[in-house]
């Protein structure tokens, strides 16, 4: 018996055909996602390059997924910026710390460089002022897969022990081309590489320690005695001074036979040093003056017994005690006399003092007040001195030529220079002037690229220049992508 079709098989039916079509849809267009969101990626760590394929979207999310752990001061560039694309090259380098010393001025810095030439290319390239460059190497042999290179152009002349020999090959690590040598270096030993024109040098500098002992001279004293057997006026030396010795210990350092720093070991008193002894006479007293004069001897008397009222109120004053001077506010000389002899006194004695010597009391009081200003304001700036002449930053608030000098060498590294470094220098110069504590009185911006707000860039972001300027550059590149693109927009807007 065939089946009637009623209504509701109709729409049954009806209703499966749509919901077929609807999940051969979405299938498609998974599909033709999935295939467009897929990306082959080149991705290079360190020198070493391999291809993956990923589905991330951005290259900090391909770095999470491939376990590369990326540091503050480690180098990412991708062909494609922060966004990832298909067939992008990432190319990631792990930084390392070294201590670049420029015209005898030591910054430390962080480097990706993969030789010793080439870091001491980064701080010429956009610094063409500086004339001598030294890269310190002591501690970084083992920072790069085979030590750090120190010449990939051609020989290195080494010298070390007043000896002077040329190593052919300079593609190769530190440690390697000292031990085709024969030299060692010892724990403490200094190894700098450094460009004289055309040459490359690997110098090895030895560093010792020893003992040196000096005599201190300790200059005698002098005291003064009164003895009345002698004339006023007459002086006599009745013990000769001598000086005493002191016997000092350094403990000093030795860099190639030349002493660079000491510290006091110890110290002996060898010979105690003898006062000197001086004797003098007494000093005349001269006698009163006696008055002759008959009828007048009971004036004379009240004269010396009897003070008159100016020289009781001198007295007084140079007492300050006039907390029961009220009736004096009409004398004009005791107000002089207590203002001259106040000037000179902190006259704390003188709350009492209701006459007319109240407002010279007052009047001392803002002297001191002032006084007292003028002081603080001076220990401030001692405070100030001192904070700035100390400090554990790596770039602890440098001038404005130490700033550059290492933010020149920065950009270099990310391939900043020319026309790019010129941007850098245009816009820090619009945003701070290039000075590591510049604030911007309306904002917390601060700092040599004035971050909003400050403390976003780190630690030691307040003092250290090398953490400002890292931050900087790195803004910079994750937001415009070059510095150009950033003084760009900067003049359009006015900001960045």
């Amino acid at each position: 018996m065939a089946r009637r079709w009623t209504p509701q098989r109709f729409v049954m039916l009806r209703r499966i055909r749509v919901a077929v079509c609807v999940v051969t849809v979405l299938a498609a267009c998974a599909a033709t996602f999935a295939f467009s969101a897929r990306k082959s990626v080149a991705l290079t760590v360190n020198g070493k390059t391999t291809t993956v394929q990923t589905y991330a979207m951005s290259v900090d999310r391909l770095l999470e997924e491939q376990g590369v752990n990326v540091r503050t001061h480690d180098l990412v560039q991708s062909s494609s910026g922060s966004t990832l694309a298909n067939h992008a090259v990432v190319t990631v380098r792990s930084a390392y710390q070294t201590t670049v010393n420029v015209d005898g001025e030591e910054i430390p810095f962080w480097t990706v460089a993969d030789s010793a030439d080439q870091l001491i290319g980064f701080f010429k390239a956009n610094e063409k002022q500086a004339s001598k460059v030294t890269v310190d190497i002591d501690n970084i042999y083992n920072q790069l897969t085979g030590g750090l290179v120190i010449n990939k152009k051609g020989p290195v002349t080494v010298i070390a022990d007043g000896k002077s020999s040329e190593a052919p090959n300079g593609k190769l690590p530190a440690a390697s081309i000292l031990d085709s040598k024969g030299i060692n270096v010892g724990k403490e030993d200094r190894v700098s590489v450094e460009e004289d024109g055309s040459e490359t040098i690997l110098r090895v500098r030895r560093v010792t320690h020893g003992q040196e002992t000096r005599t201190k001279s300790v200059p005698y004293s002098t005291q003064t005695i009164i003895d009345s057997s002698l004339e006023s006026g007459q002086t006599e030396v009745r013990q000769q001074g001598q000086n005493g010795e002191i016997q000092q210990v350094f403990n000093v350092t030795y860099v190639d036979g030349v002493a660079e720093s000491e510290t006091l070991a110890s110290e002996t008193t060898t010979k105690a040093a003898v006062d000197q002894i001086i004797a003098v006479g007494p000093e005349k007293v001269e006698e009163p003056k006696k008055d002759t004069g008959s009828g007048k001897a009971d004036s004379g008397t009240n004269q010396s017994t009897k003070p008159s009222t100016s020289d009781k109120d001198k007295n007084d004053s140079s007492n300050n005690s006039n907390s029961g001077n009220s009736g004096n506010s009409g004398n004009s000389g005791n107000s002089s006399n207590n203002s001259g002899n106040n000037s000179g006194n902190s006259n704390s004695n003188n709350s009492g003092n209701s006459g007319g010597n109240s407002n010279n009391g007052s009047s001392n009081n803002n002297s001191g007040s002032n006084s007292n200003s003028g002081n603080s304001g001076n220990s401030g700036n001692s405070g100030g001195n001192s904070n700035s002449s100390s400090g554990s930053g790596r770039l602890w608030h440098p001038s404005i030529a130490q700033a550059q000098t290492y933010a020149a060498a920065a950009a270099a590294q990310r391939g900043w220079t020319g026309a790019e470094w010129d941007a850098i220098v245009w816009l820090w110069n619009k945003e701070s002037g290039w000075r590591w504590n510049a604030a911007n009185p309306y904002s917390s911006a601060y700092g040599i690229p004035q971050a909003l707000p400050g403390s976003k860039m780190g630690a030691g972001w307040q003092d250290d220049g090398a953490v400002q300027i890292d931050w900087g550059l790195s803004y910079i590149a994750q937001r415009y992508g070059t510095p150009t693109n950033c003084k760009r927009i900067w003049e359009q807007q006015g900001w960045y």
